[in-house]
């Protein structure tokens, strides 16, 4: 699915609620809390503080989801899109860094 598409599959849900959106204060503090809880994991998973003998392996691939879809809430809020601005993204970055890094095989 497209970030257009997923753009598109969100406003779909978000529009059938009175409420709409978040204010944007508010999908900061939730954009805040959803990477806090993927931060969480990783550093569970992978850091020194390790998880208590009767807590629950956490999935990161639905705390990246979380916070895509806030991210997207946050887009759809502002009428950004998405696509593009990850295709802008990307154009830069792909430029500014080509040479920044070691190719591989070469």
């Amino acid at each position: 699915m497209s970030l257009t598409d997923s753009q598109r599959r969100v406003d779909r849900w978000i529009s059938q609620f009175e409420e709409g959106y978040f204010h944007p204060l508010t999908n900061m503090a939730r954009l805040s809390e959803e990477v806090g809880e993927l931060a969480r994991e990783i550093n569970h998973r992978f850091g020194q503080k390790t998880k208590k003998k009767d807590e629950a392996e956490g999935d990161l691939a639905m705390e990246m989801a979380d916070i895509l879809f806030v991210l997207i809430c946050m887009a759809n809020r502002e009428g950004i899109n998405l696509e593009q601005a990850f295709d802008r993204m990307m154009d830069k970055v792909e430029q500014r860094d080509t040479s920044r890094w070691t190719k591989k095989g070469g």
